[in-house]
Order: C-alpha cells, then structure tokens, then sequence
C-alpha cells in the first residue's frame, strides 16, 4: 500500500469527471460532501435489472466508473470545489488476472480479493492510496508491489503528476 499525492488537483478532476481514463475500473463506493453529503454503493440492484440483462454482465456485481461519472461530474460542478470526496476503485477481474499472469505463478487469480485505488479529497489536498485484498494469508508482498507500480505507471500515462 502506498500513498501518493496529487499536486494538480485541477487536471486529476478533469481526467476524473470529464474524460475516460477511469471508465473501466469498477466503482465500489463513492462519499461525496459539497452542499449535502452524496453517497453511491456501485452494487448494482439485481431487481432493477431484466434476466437479459444480468446476463449481459456476467459476474460482475458493480457498476463501471463510466456508468456514475456523468452523475458524479452534475454534482460536482460549480465554482466551488467539494468539502470532501472518497472514491473506491476496484480492477476488474479480467485485468486482476492479467496482473496475476505477470507475476509467474507466485499467485493465483482465485486468491485475489481485490485490487484497489482509493481517491481522497479532503482540505484541498488529493491523495491516492492503493490497496490490495488477498484471500488466503501470505508474507509475500509481491503482489502488493507489483499493484503499487501499476498505479503509478498508470498515472504517468495518463500525465497524472504524484508525490511519493
């Protein structure tokens, strides 16, 4: 787990609200404050979907970051900036399998909870914070490491300026 800050908080919530460069990470919650306080479970409501539907999203029981970010951004807007933001991104399986993949068998896709990123705003400071959920206990931080350098590498392709 590492905690990176985001010194150009402006162009981080640009590329958050505004462009696709989160759009395929799953949203698992998200705690906004500005005039009233926000908050989005991204578990989707079976009961609100048809048998197609649910169908057509396999296993997957939470919604994209592309679903909410237009909602989000409508809550956001304005000239003042929020008191408070907490996102909870999660890899998607299909990609927690490929991190598995690179790191040779020293771990199992079965054996992974999750792969996280969490986004805080808080006093006007941005920080990422990644994390990791293992399913079975292990002293190897392989995988933890092996997360850590993937947000970092995706934050400079995205030209996403961080402090260490």
């Amino acid at each position: 787990m590492i905690s990176l800050k985001i010194p150009g908080v402006k162009i981080f919530m640009t590329k958050l609200l505004t462009q696709n460069v989160f759009d395929a990470f799953l949203l698992k919650e998200m705690d906004l404050h500005t005039f009233t306080n926000f908050t989005i479970n991204g578990q989707f409501n079976e009961d609100f979907f048809t048998n197609e539907e649910l169908e057509e999203r396999g296993d997957r029981k939470h919604t994209l970051w592309n679903d909410v970010r237009p909602i989000a951004f409508s809550m956001i807007k304005g000239n003042k900036t929020p008191l408070h933001l907490k996102i909870v991104f999660q890899l998607p399986k299909e990609y927690t399998e490929q991190v598995a993949e690179r790191l040779a068998g020293r771990i199992r896709p079965e054996e992974i909870g999750g792969l996280y990123m969490n986004v805080r705003f808080d006093k006007g400071e941005l920080h990422i914070i990644t994390g990791t959920a293992i399913k079975t206990f292990t002293l190897d931080k392989t995988l933890e490491q092996e997360w850590d350098n993937e947000v970092k590498n995706f934050l400079r392709k995205q030209g996403i300026d961080f402090e260490e």
